[in-house]
């Protein structure tokens, strides 16, 4: 029976400590600006964190007057600290200067998760090129060093010799070529065998990865970072051959012209060691040395989009239509919600409004926009979402497809597709064309136009008229110069 207490003494104690630990902090939205000044080949950033929540969707960044954008990248981190769980998503949009100057970011609002968050602006000063910083290796060496290392060690007693390595560094992306828009994964990987021998090591790979992007990403492209945080070792095999695949940059980029997409070849420096020919237990078994490992250059053709009146605007992508409404009995003058969201695989940040046309039947205004990018498994996917408010001015049964349109560009199809609205609308109630048409009343001289008579007359009549008018005029004043020079 003793037993049995204490058991279920451990179990409510568990209990108690999981509900503990289960706390959750306050939910926070922010936006973070980067700094006051910068150096104009350094990038300028803005930063939208969720903490304790998901981030589900945002709309826009704001565009800067002197700055491109240069795409976004997210990263989340989840923290349990005296049993409080805090989580934080954050998404991060890049901006290039383009010439050094002040510039000004007026205040501005994004639209978070159904919440509006407000930023003051900033102003930002751009100034000559800085030498940029170093960072830290992401993660730990191949090889751990010989922990006897400089231990009795003489190394003019002891012979290095070099072992040839099963490592290479390779550029690879999913598609040889792409239409204008379509998306293209990007990925640099540095890969060492299975039965590799060669000591090896990271060296510097902060510094090297910033120099080596700089070569790396094509101007032509808008650019999706998967934001890469930890690397870790992965098994893939390659022509029958097993390796460990160390993937260091990872991109959805989407070409914005024609032009070939040009990947250089780079290079990226490792520490490799040499290994004692006669290896001793009091000894240095290993001397430092350096390799660089290159990729080979690629180049990613770009097709242009087949013909159509709208393929300089059109998005590029595999989209969906999702669409919501307050409601399908209507009456006249009441307005009501419309949701027209896509959604599928593409660069969402692009994707444009839908065409709408109320003509006299229905006043449309501007739409509420807001996006989700999901950036996984190799893909970026997401939502666009724009949200519109209507007023039907007329009784009646509408279909919906009659006024939203959003043309796009299948490439898997090779094909234009269009998304259009399958709501009907039951509108009821008296027209509210005429108070439109008072509402804009020009007042009572545009009133008489219509029962006015409009036949041509001459003037030739008048001219006696303004003779005698000018003749008693000079009278008046004649006599009145008379009457005071007499006083």
């Amino acid at each position: 029976m003793g037993w049995i207490k204490s058991r279920f003494s451990a179990v409510l104690l568990c209990l108690v400590g999981i509900m503990g630990a289960g706390k959750i902090q306050a939910q926070e939205i922010s936006i973070k600006l980067g700094p006051d000044e910068i150096g104009e080949n350094q990038v300028w950033t803005i930063t939208l964190t969720a903490s304790n929540e998901r981030l589900q969707n945002y709309s826009d960044f704001p565009d800067i007057d002197g700055f491109q954008k240069r795409g976004t990248s997210s990263s989340s981190s989840t923290q349990i600290i005296n049993g409080q769980i805090s989580s934080s998503q954050s998404v991060t949009m890049s901006y290039l200067p383009s010439a050094q100057g002040t510039y000004s970011l007026k205040p501005f609002v994004m639209q978070v998760n159904g919440k509006s968050i407000k930023s003051e602006g900033t102003t930002i000063k751009v100034g000559g090129a800085v030498a940029r910083n170093q960072r830290n290796d992401p993660f730990k060496s191949f090889f751990d060093h010989d922990p006897m290392d400089n231990f009795f060690n003489d190394d003019r007693k002891t012979e290095f010799v070099d072992i040839k390595e099963d490592a290479f560094l390779s550029l690879s992306t999913d598609k040889k070529d792409v239409y204008v828009g379509e998306g293209l994964t990007a990925s640099l990987s540095f890969y060492v065998a299975d039965n590799n021998r060669a000591p090896l090591q990271f060296h510097d790979l902060g510094k090297q990865l910033g120099e080596i992007l700089k070569e790396l990403r094509p101007e032509n492209c808008w650019e999706e970072n998967f934001n890469i945080e930890n690397i870790n070792g992965e098994p893939i095999e390659i022509n029958g051959k097993r390796y460990t695949q160390y993937k260091i940059y990872q991109a959805e980029l989407y070409p914005l012209n024609s032009e070939p997409i040009q990947f250089p070849s780079v290079g990226l420096k490792m520490i490799k060691y040499k290994v004692a020919k006669n290896p001793s237990f009091f000894g240095r078994n290993k001397q430092e040395d350096f390799k660089t490992f290159y990729s080979k250059a690629k180049t990613v053709k770009v097709k242009p989009l087949p013909a159509h009146p709208l393929k300089d605007r059109v998005s590029v992508g595999d989209y969906s239509l999702n669409e919501r409404l307050s409601g399908q009995q209507l009456e006249t003058g009441q307005s009501f919600s419309y949701e027209f969201n896509i959604y599928g695989e593409g660069n969402i940040s692009a994707i444009n409004k839908p065409m709408v046309d109320g003509d006299e039947t229905f006043d449309f205004y501007d739409p509420n926009v807001t996006q989700n990018i999901n950036r996984r498994n190799n893909k970026v996917t997401g939502s666009k979402s724009f949200s519109y408010f209507g007023i039907p001015k007329e009784p009646g049964d509408y279909e919906l497809t009659d006024y939203f349109k959003w043309i796009f560009f299948n490439p898997k199809t090779e094909k234009y597709d269009t998304l259009t609205s399958n709501k009907v609308v039951h509108v009821t109630g008296e027209s509210k064309k005429n108070e439109y048409i008072q509402a804009n009343d020009m007042g009572t001289f545009y009133d008489r136009l219509s029962t006015e008579n409009n036949t041509l007359r001459s003037t030739t009549g008048f001219e006696w008229t303004k003779i005698f008018v000018n003749i008693f005029i000079l009278a008046m004043l004649a006599i009145t110069a008379v009457i005071i020079f007499k006083k």
